[in-house]
C-alpha cells in the first residue's frame, strides 16, 4: 500500500479533554482483555495442544496485532482529517499489540517485569528524543504531517507496551494486586492532573506522562475483570468483558464526536 502523506490541514488527533481520557482508559482496558483473549485463551490453548507450553501465543498474538496496527496507522496517515472511529481503532490496536508484546518480553524472554519495563522505558524516551531531534518539537495535539504522525504512533505503541509491563510489575512482583495497582496508577494520574491545573509544568511532558500511566491503570483493571478468583480477579469471560468494554467505548467516542461537531458548527456560526 502506498501511503500518501498529508502535510497541511487540521490536526488528525482529538482534542485532549476529559472525554479523551475516559476513552483512553476504556481502550487500554479493552486492549488488555482482548489481548489476553487472543494470546492466552485462544492461541495459548492452541499451542499447548500442539505440545508446547502455550507461551508462544504471545509472539503469535503480537504478530497478528502488529499487522493490524501497521494497516491502521497507514490508513490514519492517509486520512486528511480526524476520524474518530479510525483513530480509536488504531489506539486499540496499539494497546492490544502492546499487551502481547510486553507479555512476550516479560515472560517468554525471561527478563521479568523489571527488565521489560526498563527496556521499554528506554524505547519510549528514545522515541521522544528522536521525534524532538527530527521535528524540532514534540506535540500531542497538533499532528498533521505524515512524518509527525509516524512518530506519534511509534511513541504511543511503546508507551502502551511500557504501561502493560508496569501494570504487571506493580500487581504481581510489587504485591499490590490488581485493585492495589489500579489505585496506585489512578493516584499517579491524579498527581499529573493536579500539576496540569496548578503549575506551569510543560504540557507535552504531562500529556505523555498521563498517557503512559493510563495504560497500567487499564491493564490492572482489565486483569481484575478476567483473571481467576484464585489470583484476585473476578474471573469474567475475556470475550464478554471485551465486548462490554467495546460497547461503552463506542458510546463515549460517539458522544465526543457529536459534541465536537456541535462545537465546530457554533464556532463557524
Amino acid at each position: 500500500m502506498t501511503v500518501k502523506v498529508a502535510e497541511h490541514g487540521p490536526s488528525k488527533v482529538p482534542a485532549v479533554t476529559l472525554g479523551f481520557w475516559i476513552a483512553k482508559i476504556l481502550a487500554t482496558t479493552l486492549g488488555e482483555t482482548a489481548g489476553d483473549t487472543v494470546s492466552m485463551s485462544w492461541l495459548g490453548e492452541t499451542t499447548a495442544q500442539a505440545g508446547q507450553n502455550g507461551i508462544n501465543g504471545y509472539l503469535v498474538g503480537t504478530g497478528l496485532f502488529g499487522l493490524a496496527l501497521a494497516l491502521l496507522v497507514a490508513l490514519q496517515v492517509r486520512a486528511r482529517t480526524y476520524r474518530p472511529a479510525l483513530y480509536w481503532a488504531t489506539i486499540i490496536a496499539s494497546t492490544t499489540a502492546g499487551t502481547t508484546l510486553a507479555d512476550f518480553a516479560d515472560r517468554s524472554l525471561g527478563i521479568g517485569y523489571a527488565g521489560g519495563s526498563l527496556v521499554l522505558l528506554v524505547l519510549v524516551l528514545g522515541s521522544l528524543a528522536l521525534w524532538k531531534l527530527v521535528e524540532g518539537r514534540v506535540s500531542s495535539t497538533h499532528v498533521v504531517s505524515g512524518r509527525t504522525e509516524l512518530f506519534y504512533w511509534m511513541t504511543i505503541t511503546f508507551s502502551q507496551t511500557l504501561g502493560t509491563a508496569l501494570g504487571d510489575w506493580a500487581a504481581d512482583d510489587g504485591g499490590l494486586g490488581y485493585l492495589g495497582g489500579a489505585a496506585l496508577f489512578g493516584g499517579a494520574i491524579a498527581v499529573v492532573a493536579t500539576l496540569y491545573f496548578s503549575t506551569r509544568v510543560n504540557r507535552t511532558a504531562l500529556f505523555w506522562a498521563a498517557f503512559i500511566l493510563t495504560r497500567p491503570l487499564g491493564a490492572t483493571v482489565g486483569d481484575f475483570l478476567d483473571k481467576p478468583f484464585s489470583k484476585g480477579g473476578l474471573d469474567l469471560s475475556r470475550p464478554v468483558a471485551s465486548l462490554c468494554l467495546a460497547v461503552v467505548l463506542v458510546a463515549v467516542v460517539a458522544i465526543g464526536a457529536r459534541r465536537g461537531a456541535e462545537d465546530a458548527e457554533q464556532a463557524a456560526a
